[in-house]
């Protein structure tokens, strides 16, 4: 049995960056209460493009090892301690843009057997126990080869876990209301004069986009906003921050979203009937 605080949270994430933008104020918060936050990461993201004009040189092995680097940085700013690459450092290269020559690449994370590489994810689920599971929809949020594989060895192993002795009682999928980030873009929109950037992104650009109706459980980061956007800012070969907004390597503008929503998808809900759950461990035996 793990020896680990009581409340233990998993996430699976495709490459580095990815935890900050999506759960960045949900890890802060459950690291700052005491829970043990265990961040698996698939790929070094080797094939990412570059922002800062003096970091272009970087790419391959060399740029997945500036990036582990930035990962480790952010994971601080976030009060993470318990980071995991899936299978070991360069284990699963990064696949590239769904449909480029990158995702044929045999060492390529898209190309991974899904229970080869769950079993890899199993290992850390029997270790660390997890009650609940934090990982993306079955598109991948936005349909990258990586975060679709993400979230297929991230159910495998959940899967494969449950039969053989742990069975993670709430599983999770990233998720944005839409009437949210609308909102969040109109302010930008306003805002945008003020910042270094000249263009927004769009509604169908923030990955995990639904209706209201499938959001389940929100969490307000708005306390960790400031180690959010740090965090973010680590990351700083992927990522622009100015406030409350990014940009990735496209120049468009996006929100910051500190409060973060999910949609639970295994695992019985912890609120009453037409309430969203306020912490992703509400209704599990046993977790104060």
């Amino acid at each position: 049995m793990t020896d680990l605080p009581g409340r233990r949270l998993l996430l699976v994430h495709a490459h580095p960056d990815d935890e900050s933008i999506n759960n960045g104020a949900t890890m802060a918060r459950y690291a700052a209460e005491g829970a043990h936050v265990t961040l698996v990461t698939c790929t070094l993201g080797e094939r990412g493009e570059v922002i800062p004009p003096g970091l272009a040189h970087l790419s391959g092995a060399a740029l997945g090892g500036h990036r582990r680097r930035e990962l480790t940085e952010a994971m601080g700013a976030l009060g993470v301690r318990d980071v995991r690459l899936l299978g070991g450092a360069g284990r699963y290269s990064d696949s590239g843009m769904m449909g480029l020559p990158d995702n044929d690449d045999p060492a390529c994370f898209w190309q991974a057997d899904v229970d080869e590489a769950a079993a890899h994810l199993v290992e850390v689920i029997h270790e660390v126990r997890p009650q609940v599971l934090v990982t993306y929809d079955d598109e991948g949020g936005y349909g990258h080869p990586d975060h679709i594989q993400a979230h297929r060895v991230a159910m495998r192993a959940a899967e494969l876990a449950a039969g053989s002795g742990w069975a993670i009682p709430k599983i999770y999928w990233n998720r944005v209301p839409r009437p949210v980030v609308e909102d969040a873009f109109a302010r930008l929109r306003e805002d945008l004069p003020g910042t270094p950037f000249t263009k927004t992104a769009e509604v169908g650009d923030v990955p995990g986009v639904v209706p209201e109706e499938r959001v389940t459980t929100e969490l307000d980061g708005t306390a960790y906003a400031t180690a959010k956007a740090a965090a973010m800012r680590a990351h700083a070969t992927q990522i622009t921050v100015d406030g409350p907004y990014f940009v990735l390597s496209n120049e468009l503008a996006q929100p910051i979203l500190t409060t973060e929503y999910y949609e639970l998808v295994r695992g019985e809900r912890g609120a009453d009937p037409g309430e969203r759950e306020t912490d992703l461990f509400a209704g599990v035996e046993g977790v104060a």
